[in-house]
């Protein structure tokens, strides 16, 4: 089947009692148990729910991965994935990540140990110099968060495994709709489903999709640790997946006509958005994707005082942190989602504007855009 069939139908079936076409939300914390020590499938709430499992069966098919784990928050997820390491292994990461990630794996993970270099990842030559012995990751955003940069992820790939490591990707600007990085040769793919997956700005959850075997342990901390995302939260994110397709047409559609507008407006400085020709990753992106996403970064021509300002007065773009909603959103990533990686070699230029492109209509979109950049 397609994607966007397996996004309606993989792990939710018809309810076999009632005949219900949508998964119901299994609202409780524990399951009667017919013997002791037997069960029929499920015994307490946090180590499994069937609302939580048909979430986890339809994003694993969507990336065609062979299980997934889903988990509280997407830091939560990337939380799981770092506590497979040990004291003394070394991670390189890409220098322009998610400054939540960054700030999980700097202040919390290498207080135990865990190291980590900072790279820029579409450096083959550099990545490749920067993988030691004990490298056991190499962690890629692609697309980047905030500056949209491509990442390749076949040759990434390519690099971890000569080192005997397990590249991990971060696919939540693409989803699964436009890019599988599996296919590509990565061995972990994470998201935050609270973005394009969930889709509504309604709920906060996280997922890694892998192999059978990392599955297995990251189910075990998903027990152990307990960061499990509620029925509510997983039967919200099934809701939004069913859309996912026709969302990301419009998302996408959407951001190409306002990154080509702001090309030409005197007011802006540098545009990045994978889509343009002159986008250093762009030819890279249409090889690897099959579309180019609906984030767009750029530039004020005026500095920090008139990124704030476009940042103030738009109307229809709401000021706000998180992304991948049907609504727009603007934010200024310096001083929010990245004002962590502040004073460090991840630092973002402090005029630049970060845009959730949404599904409203582009000409209202456009001119509001247009009305704050002439303020």
């Amino acid at each position: 089947m397609d994607l966007e069939t397996r996004a309606i139908h993989v792990g939710q079936e018809p309810d076999p009692t009632t005949g219900a076409v949508i998964v119901p939300i299994y609202q409780t914390s524990t399951f009667r148990q017919p013997r002791v020590g037997e069960h029929l499938g499920y015994e307490y709430a946090r180590t499994g729910n069937p609302t939580r499992t048909a979430l986890q069966e339809v994003l694993a098919s969507l990336e065609g991965a062979e299980q997934a784990v889903c988990f509280a928050s997407g830091l939560a997820a990337e939380d799981a994935i770092f506590r497979l390491l040990s004291p003394g292994d070394h991670v390189v990461m890409a220098n322009d990540v998610y400054g939540g990630t960054w700030r999980q794996i700097s202040k919390v993970h290498q207080r135990f140990g865990i190291e980590v270099t900072a790279v820029d990842l579409a450096d083959l030559d550099a990545t490749a110099a920067a993988m030691r012995p004990e490298t056991r990751y190499l962690w890629a955003e692609t697309p980047s968060n905030p500056l949209l940069k491509i990442l390749d992820l076949a040759g990434l790939a390519q690099i971890a495994h000569d080192n005997d490591a397990k590249l991990v990707a971060d696919n939540t600007f693409a989803t699964p709709y436009l890019q599988r990085p599996l296919e590509l040769g990565a061995d972990m793919v994470v998201h935050s489903t609270t973005k394009y997956l969930g889709g509504h700005s309604d709920v906060v959850g996280g997922a890694v999709c892998t192999d059978e075997g990392t599955a297995e342990e990251l189910a075990f901390l998903q027990n152990a640790v307990g960061a499990v995302p509620g029925p509510f939260d997983a039967w919200l994110t099934l809701r939004g997946i069913k859309t996912l397709g026709v969302r990301m047409d419009r998302h996408c559609a959407n951001a190409q006509v306002i990154a080509e507008a702001l090309t030409e407006h005197p007011k802006v400085g540098l545009v990045a958005y994978p889509g343009l020709p002159d986008h250093p990753g762009h030819a890279l992106a249409a090889q690897q994707m099959s579309g180019f996403g609906g984030m767009v970064s750029f530039r004020a021509a005026g500095g920090i005082d008139a990124a704030k300002t476009v940042a103030e007065t738009t109307r229809l773009f709401f000021l706000a942190e998180s992304l991948g909603g049907v609504e727009s959103l603007i934010e200024h990533p310096g001083i929010m989602t990245h004002a962590s990686v502040a004073g460090t070699e991840l630092e973002v230029p402090d005029d630049l504007l970060r845009l959730s492109v949404g599904i409203e209509s582009a000409d209202d979109l456009l001119e509001d855009l247009l009305q704050a950049l002439d303020r």
